[in-house]
């Protein structure tokens, strides 16, 4: 036993003794990896702030026909309350991603709640039926804070997160998003109840407003105190790889370019933005289905759009939580597709039954899966492109959204009003059915998982290599 520790001891004492030991042990050692605390506060927070500005893309559309009334506006009008949204996002979405890959998440979080902050301040003054002008103003502002928000779910995952648990930090961060049109679906018609008295229904609105503002500047001030841009130490293998490369090296035209040549993504993008756009629709004219077979029901329709929401944040977090485990990302993404069109589908065909009960489940069912579908997306898309960035790669997916969300939304509004809405909701159907059959056929390349697990090996094998240099070092010297 004593010639057991002392052997021990030499075998230490020499390790610390041989300099060309000690040099090929740092060289060979991958880098040094840390999970930090703050993470979960960083990605909530941006969780927050993107609930805040979400809640206002749905707030006008739920409750159509009391803005149309107030501002004395057509419905198509107020339809652009939701799809400045989508519009802006096209144009601005490569120069905000080129400030993202540039500045960092904290540039993109400090503009985006600012923008919010401001937009919500310019619709308090907005308050009155001659000043339609203003509030689209005031939702144009925050329709362009939208685009500094919708591509950080999966960098805040990769940038903060390890690699078990990028799947749920992008679920949680899509899903302050999905509770942000939740509540955009159920406090509004909570709010501004359908009276007569045009004093009255400014009071309701103002005070809707005022109270949006008043959030919209307690979370800008957290964002300005907390927010940072990224930890000190890389979270992951894959993540200390990407911080090697030299930001003069990288060129953000070459990305696009690498990425549209990546057939595997665009048909991720294709098939994401028929999905996201449907959803797009379906949430944009809800008030108007609802109202066309229940009339009266406003309150109703903003339940039933709660119920789309709150299943599909809660889709959104068991999908996180089974890819982190499974890494089956092709696979459960393929699953939750082919449910968004047949949940749809029973949507469409239950609608007009007359009964309201079975529309809340059906409309739960249809958001379970489509909702639940978004931070699959971000996901697959990530693995698919590495070591692309991902606000890139997410930008891309969203701007793929929004140009699908604006052609549904109209298409789908135009055909309700010459036929019905069944027909409206079969026209989505159809592509979404197309979307399955696009995305059975991505083929499941997982780029960032490859690179974590190439690490790990590399850094067993590197122990492995020094382990034996060391004990080689250790043995007596034979001279012939």
């Amino acid at each position: 036993m004593g010639d057991e520790s002392k052997s021990t001891d030499r075998e230490v004492n020499d390790n610390f003794s041989n300099p060309a030991v000690s040099d090929e042990n740092a060289r060979l050692e991958p880098p040094a990896t840390r999970l930090y605390k703050k993470r979960w506060l960083i990605v909530c927070l941006f969780s927050s702030y993107s609930l805040c500005n979400s809640y206002q893309w749905i707030q006008y559309g739920i409750i159509n026909n009391i803005f149309m009334r107030f501002y004395g506006v057509n419905s198509f009008t107020i339809d652009w309350m939701s799809m400045i949204y989508m519009l802006t996002y096209i144009p601005f979405i490569f120069p905000v991603s080129w400030l993202l890959d540039k500045k960092g998440l904290r540039v993109i979080a400090l503009v985006a709640a600012a923008l919010n902050c401001a937009g919500t301040w310019v619709k308090v003054a907005s308050a009155r039926p001659d000043l339609f002008p203003v509030t689209f103003l005031g939702q144009f502002i925050c329709s362009v804070a939208q685009v500094f928000i919708l591509g950080m779910p999966s960098r805040i995952a990769s940038v903060w997160f390890g690699s078990d648990e990028v799947s749920t930090a992008c679920s949680i961060g899509v899903f302050g998003n999905q509770l942000g049109i939740a509540i955009g679906f159920l406090v509004p018609p909570i709010l501004v109840p359908n009276v007569d008295d045009m004093d009255e229904l400014a009071g309701h609105i103002r005070i809707m407003f005022y109270i949006t503002a008043g959030v919209a500047t307690f979370l800008f001030v957290l964002v300005v105190i907390v927010f940072q841009d990224c930890p000190e130490i890389p979270p992951t293998h894959a993540q200390a790889a990407a911080r090697q490369i030299s930001p003069e090296s990288y060129s953000y035209t070459d990305s696009i370019l690498r990425l549209l040549r990546n057939k595997a993504f665009i048909l991720l993008a294709i098939s994401y933005g028929l999905n996201v756009g449907c959803f797009y629709g379906v949430g944009t004219l809800l008030n108007r289905m609802i109202i066309e077979h229940f009339p009266g029901e406003e309150v109703n329709a903003g339940r039933i759009g709660l119920t789309i929401v709150i299943a599909g944040m809660l889709g959104s977090l068991i999908c996180g939580i089974w890819l982190d485990q499974s890494k089956t990302y092709k696979q459960t993404t393929l699953a939750v597709y082919l449910m968004s069109f047949l949940g749809l589908v029973l949507f469409a065909f239950t609608l007009n039954l007359g009964y309201l009960w079975v529309v809340f489940i059906t409309a739960g069912t249809l958001g379970f899966f489509m909702t639940g579908y978004l931070p699959l997306g971000f996901e697959f898309a990530v693995e698919l492109t590495y070591p692309e960035s991902e606000g890139t790669s997410s930008g891309l997916l969203n701007c793929s959204a929004q140009v699908f969300g604006i052609i549904f939304t109209i298409s789908q509004g135009k055909i309700m009003d010459s036929f019905n809405t069944l027909a409206g909701n079969l026209f989505l159907c159809v592509f979404l059915f197309i979307g399955t059959i696009m995305t059975g056929c991505i083929k499941a390349d997982l780029r960032r998982q490859m690179a974590n697990q190439q690490a790990l090996t590399a850094a067993s094998a590197c122990r492995s290599d020094v382990k034996d240099h060391s004990d080689a070092s250790l043995l007596p010297s034979t001279h012939i």
